[in-house]
């Protein structure tokens, strides 16, 4: 579905009243909303399971006369707020949970949680910076709750767990939240979300147009030979040469099936699990892996070749393959419009020349799932320390990740002047194919 929205070519001054009495606002809440990201970081909770962080959000929205809805899709908590003028819909979203990741650093609010994750005993961590935009967007309630009377429109508050995917067997995120109507009633104009970035500088704001983070799948590949004494190879089929063949055949996808000049891919092998001792030939062996792409084509290839690739190499050790391949999140799209629209927002509150188009990015985002029914837009706020060289700032998802937090105002008015603006743009319904919806 293609959207056109129906905007104004017009943009707020830089300094409005208002603007002024949001930036002000923020900037008092400064130290509330540091105190609450440390809060939430060192009470971390895997996907459809944020119940503490869930009850912070609630009792928080609640406080500011918010209208609150609780456990949606799971755990997941939305608030609306009804300004004092007729307008649009805008939505804000936040996602909620931790990883399967234990803390290494020695920061004073450091989660010592432990859980069980896929049968291993893992720490939990908020090793992505879902603290951070959990803290950010109630520090953006906070603000639009004060200036409600200005508001020409109303604010959808989306906290949504599961972003990193439900458990196992367990529907959740962005997709569930979509299929319980989170978009509904009242219904959502346009949707904005902001994700923080250890490796981008604070008071930095990259985002891009179009496709932006890559469409992902899961995939396993069952490997069946015939189990066999070690020392008498040929009287068996050995899984782990055969499933070894399949990996290296894997890595020919991108290299050679795919036209890489127009767009990336990744085909990743994630874990190989085979074998018990050292002179058993174990009669199977598993591996699984994720696949990112940015086309329905370039996924319908990968796709192929991987069956390909594994059925015939099998075959011709005379093994059997069993391919299973899950399709989760589609590619994250900026909604070209409404980007250019809202640009000039961020801008503003950042400053043109901290204000940055990033490249493609092989992560991905459930988010996209709302991009699917309403046009929005998802940008990335910087969390690396001033000076600190990129090659020293750890990744997301892992160990070591560290977000500065004196980036979380610019995010707190970022998100407060692109609801604003785009209220103040807004001059009807966005529409499908040139048609009102």
């Amino acid at each position: 579905m293609v959207f056109s929205l129906a905007l104004a070519p017009f943009t707020l001054p830089a300094q409005s009243p208002l603007k002024n009495q949001m930036n002000k606002l923020a900037d008092g809440l400064e130290k509330k909303v540091i105190t609450w990201r440390r809060e939430i970081h060192q009470h971390p909770e895997l996907g459809n399971r944020e119940l503490q962080t869930s009850a912070k959000i609630a009792a928080h929205l609640h406080s500011l006369g918010i209208e609150v809805k609780t456990n949606v899709a799971k755990t997941g908590v939305v608030g609306i707020l009804k300004g004092g003028k007729p307008g649009p819909v805008v939505a804000l979203r936040a996602d909620m949970d931790g990883l399967p990741v234990t803390e290494r650093g020695d920061l004073p609010f450091k989660s010592t949680v432990t859980t069980e994750f896929n049968g291993q005993k893992t720490g939990v961590m908020h090793a992505c910076g879902h603290d951070s935009h959990v803290a950010i967007m109630m520090g953006v309630a906070e603000v639009l709750a004060s200036v409600k009377s200005d508001l020409k429109g109303t604010v959808k508050f989306i906290f949504q767990p599961a972003e990193e995917g439900p458990p196992a067997g367990e529907e959740g995120g962005a997709q569930l939240m979509v299929k319980e109507g989170v978009l509904e009633n009242p219904k959502v104009d346009a949707i904005f979300g902001l994700h923080i970035n250890s490796q981008t500088e604070v008071g930095t704001i990259k985002y891009r147009p179009g496709a932006t983070m890559a469409a992902v799948d899961f995939y396993s590949i069952k490997v069946k030979g015939k189990q066999t004494h070690g020392a008498a190879p040929w009287s068996g089929v050995d899984p782990i040469v055969t499933s070894s063949q399949i990996v290296m055949g894997l890595q020919t996808i991108v290299s050679r099936n795919l036209a890489i000049t127009e767009y990336p891919a990744v085909v990743t092998v994630g874990a190989v699990h085979g074998g018990i001792r050292q002179n058993i030939i174990p009669e199977e062996v598993n591996m699984i892996g994720t696949i990112r792409s940015f086309t329905p084509d370039m996924q319908k290839t990968i796709h192929r070749r991987i069956n390909e690739i594994a059925t015939n190499i099998s075959e011709s050790a005379g093994a059997k393959a069993d391919v299973k391949i899950d399709v989760m999140y589609p590619v994250t799209y900026n909604d070209p419009a409404l980007t250019d629209q809202m640009v000039p927002t961020l801008e503003a509150v950042a400053g043109k020349d901290n204000v940055i188009i990033r490249p493609l990015d092989t992560g991905a985002e459930d988010f996209s799932f709302f991009q699917q029914k309403v046009p929005g837009f998802f940008y990335f706020l910087g969390g690396m320390p001033k000076g600190r060289k990129l090659e020293d700032a750890a990744p997301h998802h892992t160990p070591d990740f560290f977000i500065d937090e004196s980036g979380f105002g610019l995010g707190v008015k970022s998100l407060c002047h692109l609801t604003v603006d785009y209220m103040e743009q807004w001059k009807g319904a966005a529409t499908a194919g040139g048609k009102k919806k």
